[in-house]
């Protein structure tokens, strides 16, 4: 093979793993609410059929998403406001047919839940609801912020390059005291 075609070939593998991923979005949703940003968030369609046979084989599964809060610089690099790192594991038990769930916040452990409910694990691992960033008195109400989130999900699956595992997404937003 020449390497043009091996080139284009592995850009092509590239551009499929990218295209297998573009199925999924990830909504975000922050405010500003008792003296706090806020920010909730949802990966629509990443419960997937390669998710759930991973999950079935007892392997444990983990959604982790970073969260960071930026401000808009113009004609210079944005600057970082905070960051969080929050994720979910599924520890899926063949015998018992239970899942345990756990819920971290910065490497914490916050939350603990078992569940026989298929539902209930799409949703503990693909939402979040009111995840704290940080307080508004870091936030100036003359600049624009943006809410960047990653997320990524393991094992990694169905995909030759694990780059391709991470969804990203932004959301910008007005302060407004």
């Amino acid at each position: 093979m020449t390497q043009r075609t091996c080139l284009a070939f592995v850009l092509a593998l590239a551009a499929l793993g990218v295209a297998v991923r573009a199925a999924e979005t990830l909504r975000i949703t922050p405010v500003a609410r008792d003296k706090q940003v806020l920010v909730s968030f949802e990966l629509d369609d990443a419960y997937n059929e390669s998710v759930r046979d991973a999950i079935a084989s007892g392997l444990r599964t983990t959604f982790t998403y970073e969260l960071e809060l930026r401000t808009v610089v113009p004609a210079w690099i944005d600057r970082t406001i905070a960051t969080t790192s929050v994720a979910t594991s599924d520890r899926y038990d063949n015998l018992m047919r239970r899942h345990t769930l756990t819920r971290t916040v910065d490497g914490r452990v916050e939350k603990v839940l078992v569940t026989e409910d298929e539902a209930v694990v799409r949703e503990w691992l693909t939402r979040w609801t009111l995840v704290p960033l940080c307080d508004t008195s870091k936030l100036d109400a003359t600049r624009d912020y943006y809410v960047r989130i990653t997320t990524r999900a393991r094992p990694f699956g169905d995909s030759l390059f694990s780059w391709t595992r991470g969804i990203t997404n932004q959301v910008r937003f007005t302060f407004v005291p």
